[in-house]
């Protein structure tokens, strides 16, 4: 099932996101936690890619294809291009055909100064655009509602993101975020920039405080006065900072939902219980 077809409605939609296990784990360690992600009945559900352009991982289209395939439930498998070919993406997506795996997160993928980069795709449009012209995939893109970290001003950064959408890209899911007014900030420009395909918000429930700041650091975004206290008080207490999380993430989906947001998609970090608790205090508002 194409994900497209997700959105025909005026119901906000619930996924979830997934990341393969270590290279050191098998990647059956990843089944339990899918086996309880399925009772909650997201509406799909993407697999994070981190194998670094290299076309001979097929793990996330493993796991993208064992979601679909086992649990019923539709798929959508990332796909970085920042060190990647034409012709590893065109092998990628061969094996994404042949598993059915129909629905394609496509990212640019994070830049390790280490690593020279290759240039084949400059921006997620140009791999948005690859995809298209080569497979009949629903092609995702992401979102950053406080503005990606490379461009100057939010205004510049949602240019960019037409020019992903108008390549292909069907549907968007946002970067972590957790002071909802720059969400709907950044809705209303991308509305008034003529960017009308669904926007989910992605919602990354607090589960201790080295997590978050990592998250934080890598994407960039702002930690409102109210969420910092929360952290300051229970950085010692993990289970109270667990539950202070989740009951955070609750009141920010409640409000998203109140106005009437696309969907939400909830960075599970492979947590089921987390995933569990936030899906039950909002099931009834779905």
């Amino acid at each position: 099932m194409k994900l497209s077809s997700l959105f025909n409605s005026d119901k906000t939609i619930l996924s979830f996101e997934v990341f393969p296990p270590k290279k050191t784990s098998p990647i059956e360690t990843v089944y339990s936690t899918l086996a309880e992600l399925k009772e909650l009945n997201p509406a799909f559900i993407s697999v994070t890619y981190g194998a670094g352009g290299n076309a001979a991982d097929t793990t996330t289209c493993d796991i993208a294809a064992y979601i679909q395939r086992e649990l019923g439930i539709p798929s959508a498998a990332h796909l970085t291009c920042v060190y990647s070919t034409k012709e590893g993406v065109l092998t990628q997506l061969q094996q994404f055909k042949e598993r059915g795996v129909e629905n394609i997160l496509a990212l640019r993928g994070d830049v390790n100064p280490e690593i020279p980069r290759l240039h084949e795709f400059e921006y997620a449009s140009d791999l948005t655009k690859f995809i298209k012209e080569n497979g009949d995939f629903h092609v995702s893109g992401a979102c950053y509602p406080e503005c990606h970290l490379e461009a100057s001003s939010l205004a510049e950064d949602i240019k960019h993101l037409k020019i992903k959408v108008e390549a292909g890209a069907e549907h968007l899911m946002s970067q972590l975020f957790f002071d909802n007014n720059t969400f709907h900030r950044f809705r209303e420009m991308a509305d008034i920039a003529g960017i009308n395909v669904p926007i989910e918000a992605g919602i990354m429930p607090v589960v201790n405080k080295k997590q978050i700041e990592r998250m934080v650091s890598m994407c960039g975004a702002s930690l409102p006065s109210k969420f910092a206290k929360m952290m300051q008080r229970y950085e010692h207490n993990p289970e109270a900072l667990r539950d202070a999380g989740i009951a955070y993430a609750v009141d920010q989906i409640v409000d998203l939902i109140s106005n009437g947001v696309d969907g939400i998609h909830l960075y599970t970090m492979n947590n089921p219980y987390v995933a569990r608790k936030i899906s039950e205090a909002v099931r009834s508002l779905l």
